[in-house]
């Protein structure tokens, strides 16, 4: 009966080590997501969570930069990342750079992922790019609580701040 007792104790132990395992992962700290009374759209969010006046549908965002405003192939803090090719032709998600977690982590602040209008903060994102360039990423999604299984072609980072002047190029790695 004591080895009974004692492989149940075992057991029971290990449930609770693994239960306090299964808490938020430490990527996660800090991420929420949001219903708003009122549904967003990620282009009013963009323009009003990262400063740049730029309008019309997200996917002509990246060619209303140019000149205007600085463009980057990797991510920076307060830029807008460009998702292209979202949902198909002329279609495209912004989402602004909270943080750089690593060379191949980032988080972002959006609204309206996959269609919900809902609001998602320090929303994990990573770099899947064979060369680690910024091209092609993995979007963490809160709603579900795991790794979307699409990969998304990233069209590059806006601002933060205003394009070089003349002579220097606007679009830096």
């Amino acid at each position: 009966m004591g080895d009974r007792v004692r492989r149940i104790s075992l057991v029971a132990a290990a449930c609770l080590a693994a239960a306090g395992c299964a808490s938020q992962p430490s990527f996660l700290q800090g991420a929420r997501l949001e219903e708003p009374a009122v549904k967003q759209q990620c282009v009013p969010f963009a323009r009003q969570e990262s400063g740049l006046p730029i309008y019309g549908d997200a996917w002509t965002w990246w060619e209303q930069a140019a000149g205007r405003y600085a463009r980057a192939k990797r991510p920076k803090t307060g830029a807008v990342m460009v998702l292209d090719d979202y949902a198909g032709a002329f279609r495209a998600h912004l989402a602004v750079v909270r943080a750089i977690v690593g060379p191949r982590a980032i988080r972002v602040d959006q609204a309206n992922w996959l269609d919900d209008g809902n609001i998602y903060l320090g929303d994990p994102v990573y770099d899947v790019s064979p060369a680690n360039d910024w091209s092609l990423v993995r979007v963490f999604d809160l709603a579900t609580g795991a790794w979307g299984s699409h990969i998304y072609h990233v069209e590059g980072f806006i601002g933060p701040g205003r394009a070089r002047r003349s002579g220097q190029p606007a679009v830096s790695n």
